[in-house]
């Protein structure tokens, strides 16, 4: 009985993905019977060089498995066939033809040079023509995602990456810069894995001071405007929850949205911004009455994929670790799904202190930073110490109001707006086209 093995991702199935199939089955035909084995990429393996997948795993192999012909589904954990390989030893591999060249080939010699230890053969079937997946990625990005679907993300990326990135948006413009921006590097599709809505940026955005001063309508408002134009999981910066009997209702809405965490900080009284530290005067909230705070927020969702995260502000407010850690331990019973650890000293080594202790604990979640302050520390460095999420908080409106006084200075000084046009203004057509719809 012969083997047949091929790896795909098979997020967005297509005829080039049939086509590949159908030939193992010609194959096993011509061979007198066979299996047809999958290698299914899992969402790790391809978040490691592209986007997550927009289906899971287990939605992906219900998919697979029921293709004519296929035998078997299992996971590829890796980018590399080789464990795979060396584990089932299949007769033949196929693949696209479009591997001999580019950054694949050194990948199809290393399995041509394992499948050669035991006779086995790589038959390259011809690209299909006319199938483009990033054309394929841009149609569904245009349709949109849903609630749940949105909701869920968060909770995967986790699980699928070393350090998942997030960006602060203000609006809808924002936000889809945050939605569409990538560079590559090193041949891997690099971008932010969602959106972080800031009270900060939002206020500021709207000219009002931080302290709270926003309502809730106001701010859903915001919101609605990015779930309108992007796809990429949101974060909510939630401040400290207001009352208990408000922040129920608070998360309902969220959920609701499709919205995939808030993140509540444990500070009562008049908002005063974190970074002010000991400044001014700000008072943290009892550990056991956050807690409370958390357990109604917990018991008031619907699904599991919403996230309440606690924010700790003890080292902002000089009360030093150990508080730091006990409260954090009193969180995460209270039913915390992750916590964040913020600090403004201007390096990476109080929260490299508290994640040493805080990665020991047997209940841990999530620990998540802002490094606004510590702007040194790299993300190579947040990953070797355990971090999980690192949020851009606030640079998107920090780099646009440099960029809009610029611009309104050379209008004045020069009395027209050709070099402020040339020099600081992107194209009215380019922008057009950024706006969906808009065309």
């Amino acid at each position: 009985m012969v083997k047949v093995y091929i790896g795909m991702s098979a997020d967005l199935l297509h005829p080039g993905h049939l086509n590949i199939i159908n030939e193992a089955r010609k194959i096993i035909n011509e061979m007198g019977g066979g299996n047809l084995i999958v290698g299914l990429l899992t969402d790790k393996a391809i978040a490691s060089y592209k986007r997550l997948p927009y289906m899971s795993w287990e939605q992906r192999k219900t998919v697979v498995e029921n293709i004519k012909g296929v035998t078997e589904v299992i996971p590829q954990e890796t980018l590399d066939y080789v464990p795979n390989l060396l584990k089932i030893k299949p007769d033949y591999v196929l693949h696209g033809d479009d591997w001999k060249t580019g950054i694949q080939a050194a990948t199809r010699q290393k399995i041509v040079d394992v499948m050669s230890e035991w006779g086995g053969k790589v038959i390259d079937i011809p690209y299909t023509k006319g199938i483009s997946s990033t054309q394929l990625n841009k149609i569904l990005k245009e349709v949109g995602t849903t609630p749940e679907i949105r909701s869920y993300r968060l909770k995967r990326l986790i699980n699928s990456k070393d350090i998942v990135t997030i960006c602060e948006a203000h609006n809808g413009l924002s936000g889809l810069i945050v939605e569409n921006t990538f560079i590559e590097e090193n041949n891997k599709k690099i971008e932010f894995d969602g959106i972080w809505i800031s009270s900060l940026t939002q206020s500021a955005a709207q000219a009002k001071p931080d302290i709270g001063y926003l309502d809730t309508t106001s701010r859903m408002s915001t919101l609605n405007d990015i779930l309108e134009v992007t796809t990429k999981p949101i974060i909510y910066d939630g401040d400290n929850g207001g009352p208990t009997e408000h922040f129920i209702f608070t998360v309902k809405t969220l959920e609701r949205l499709g919205v995939s965490a808030i993140i509540i900080e444990d500070k009562i009284g008049l908002k005063k911004n974190s970074l002010f530290g000991t400044e001014v005067e700000q008072k943290q909230d009892t550990p056991e009455d956050f807690a409370l705070k958390i357990h109604a927020g917990k018991q008031a969702q619907v699904t599991e994929n919403f996230m309440i995260i606690a924010r700790i502000e003890s080292l902002i407010l000089e009360k030093g670790m150990e508080d730091a850690i006990s409260r954090a331990k009193t969180y995460l019973n209270a039913g915390a799904d992750g916590i964040m650890i913020h600090s403004r000293k201007n390096t990476f080594d109080e929260i490299k202190e508290f994640a040493s202790i805080y990665n020991k604990l047997p209940n841990r979640k999530p620990l998540i930073v802002v490094p606004s302050s510590y702007s040194t520390v790299t993300e190579d460095e947040l990953i070797k110490n355990g971090i999980n999420i690192v949020i851009y908080a606030n640079h998107l409106l920090r780099a646009a109001y440099p960029a809009m006084v610029n611009t309104a200075k050379s209008i004045l000084g020069n009395h027209r707006c050709k070099e402020a046009s040339d020099d600081y203004c992107m194209k009215i057509k380019d922008i057009i086209t950024l706006i969906p719809g808009a065309q």
